[in-house]
This record gives structure tokens, sequence and C-alpha cells, in this order.
């Protein structure tokens, strides 16, 4: 078979596969008029992963599971936007990694909103002027986002899911590397590449800045400064990528959270993540997480943050397996109860995996 007798199967495939798609978006608006009806909820994030866990597993052909994910992602954007047009507020501005995380859950054909700061992308769902927002929580090589954190304190919003994105960080700008004096970034970017640039550029100036796109937007305007960002940056501000891919850590990940005014349903693989405060008496941290132990239930996370409400007093928050309908961790949640002054459960999730 010659190349020309392959591409018109190629574009034979393509018209089933586009007749296939309306077919299935004239479904969508069926399902937009139901929901509308009912006043149900677009994005159903349980719906979303048991979809694409169906799919992976359903797969015999060439396509990994990564690319079988992002394929479904932008018809399920395109859904959304079908069904009703979703707005997403994030920690901006433009080409962040909140941004591209955001991009990567919900895909190019919903609107997204940049905001100025954590603080901002919680009240933006709080006033309903964004269906749902995207703050991170954690990453891999330099812990929690302690911001985020303190404003769940406050804040009514569940997590009704979660993003992992793999950080590769760029150092970038217009001028060849010899030239640098001064680079910019986010501090916690310097962080995940500190021992890249003792070693290759430790007589330059650090500046810390607000955002790894303020770090570019600054490389792109000043004549002897770079910037330690991602690919989407170098791109908006037309910066090269002198070096790719320099954090000390090749795994290194952060974690991201969807958040918005309900939480999800159980689907059997679900996380749990919760916030308390302990009395004042001595083995109250002890007692309180002693139940998890006992219940054989997992934390695969626990942060202290001052509660701010008086000197010494810290609100712990824990990722636990399950979800906080599940019997055993009912259980779990009645015994910490017992040793504390205040429990909030933040939401339940699926889990996802590190390899999805």
């Amino acid at each position: 078979m010659n190349l020309s007798d392959i591409r018109q199967k190629i574009d034979a495939l393509d018209e089933q596969l586009l007749a296939l798609l309306n077919q299935r978006a004239d479904l969508v608006h069926e399902v937009g008029l139901v929901k509308k009806r009912d006043n149900s909820a677009i994005y159903v994030p349980e719906r979303e992963e048991a979809l694409l866990r169906a799919l992976a597993t359903k797969n015999k052909g060439r396509l990994p599971e990564k690319s079988i994910r992002a394929i479904y992602r932008e018809i399920m954007s395109a859904s959304f936007a079908l069904e009703k047009g979703l707005c997403i507020a994030y920690l901006g501005p433009e080409a962040t990694w909140t941004h591209q995380a955001a991009r990567g859950k919900f895909g190019a054909s919903v609107d997204y909103a940049a905001q100025p700061n954590i603080a901002d992308v919680f009240s933006a769902v709080e006033r309903n002027k964004s269906d749902y927002g995207v703050v991170p929580i954690e990453n891999s090589t330099e812990g929690a986002v302690n911001y985020t954190l303190d404003v769940f304190a406050d804040s009514d919003l569940k997590i009704c899911a979660e993003i992992l994105l793999k950080i590769e960080n760029n150092l970038i700008a217009r001028i060849p590397r010899d030239q640098i004096k001064k680079i910019y970034s986010h501090p916690q970017v310097f962080g995940q590449c500190r021992n890249w640039l003792r070693l290759n550029l430790p007589n330059v100036d650090y500046i810390e800045v607000s955002s790894t796109t303020r770090a570019a937007e600054l490389a792109a305007s000043e004549p002897d400064a770079a910037a330690l960002a991602g690919r989407m940056a170098a791109e908006v501000y037309q910066l090269d990528i002198l070096e790719a891919s320099i954090q000390d850590n090749p795994n290194n990940t952060t974690r991201f959270l969807v958040i918005g005014h309900t939480t999800c349903v159980p689907t059997g693989f679900d996380k749990t993540s919760l916030m308390f405060n302990v009395q004042d008496k001595p083995g109250s941290l002890f007692a309180a997480l002693a139940p998890f132990k006992e219940l054989k239930l997992n934390l695969s996370k626990i942060e202290s943050r001052p509660s701010k409400r008086k000197a010494w007093d810290y609100f712990f928050f824990v990722d636990v397996d399950g979800h906080h309908q599940d019997p055993t961790l009912v259980t779990a949640l009645e015994e910490l109860q017992r040793h504390c002054s205040f429990v909030k459960i933040l939401g339940s999730y699926p889990k996802i995996s590190a390899t999805a």
C-alpha cells in the first residue's frame, strides 16, 4: 500500500470520527437540557474520572493511556461548552503552572479567569463569578503551599478534584547564557532548581517575583535578564529555552486542587481532605490520629499551620484514602471528633494516580 492509499484511508476514518463526534455532541446537548431542567451540576468529576478509567481499561490499541486521556479531555471540554459555558478561575497571570494545570484538566473550550492571588480564586468561586477554581496545594520538592491551606480555614468551598502536573522548569531568555546577570522566578522554583543554579550560574542575582509568568515578562523586557519558567511562558513572551528541565528532581510534581460549591459522591477510589484542631492537652494529636491506624486507613499527608486565633494553636490538614461517606471512614471521623475542638471535611474526590 502506498502513501496515497494510506492517506485516503485516514481521511475516510476522519469523516467517520467527525460524524460520531457530532452524534456525541447531540447527546451532550440533550444531557445539558436535562441538567438545566433538574438544576444539576455541569461538571461531575466522579463521572469524568470513571469514564477515563473505563476508556483506559477498554483500550487495546497503540494509543497509550496518556494520549487517550488528552484526547478525551478536549472532547469533554467541548461538551462543557455545549452544556453551559464554564468559567474556571486560576492563580494567574496567563501561562503560570496553575494555568497549565487548569487547561490540562478542563481543556481549551471553556473560559478561564486569571486571579492575582489564591484568595481571589476562592472569592471568584464563592461569589459565582467563576464555576470552579484551581489552586496549588503542594509540590513534591518544596512541600505545601501554606497560603492555600490558610484560606481553606475560612472558606466554605469544597475540593471536588485534584490535578497532578509534572513541573519542568526551563532557563529562558533572549540573550546567550554567558550574558545573564540576573534571573527572575517564583521562590518555590528557585528552591526546585537550587543545585543546578549553584553549579551552573552561581554568580548571577536571583530575584524572587510573584509568578513564573511575571519572571518571563521581566526577562523579555530587560537586556541582561533571564527567567526560570515553563514552556508556555517562553512561548507567550517569545523567549528562547537556553536549558530545558533544570529542576533538581526529575520527578518534580505539583498537586493542584479544583474547588467548587459541592464535593463528589463515592467512586470506590477516593481521597478525603480534612482539617482539625486538637484539644489543648497532652497526647491529643496522638489520640486523634490513632483511629486511622486502628481502622487501617492510609494517611497520605499531614501538615500543620498556625490557626492565627491564639498563640501556639494549630490546624492540622490531613489527606486520607477513602470517601467521607465510607462506613470505616465515618467511624474514624466520629472518633476524631471526640479528641478535637474543630473538624472540617474539605472534600472527597477521585484519587488520581501519579502515572495517569
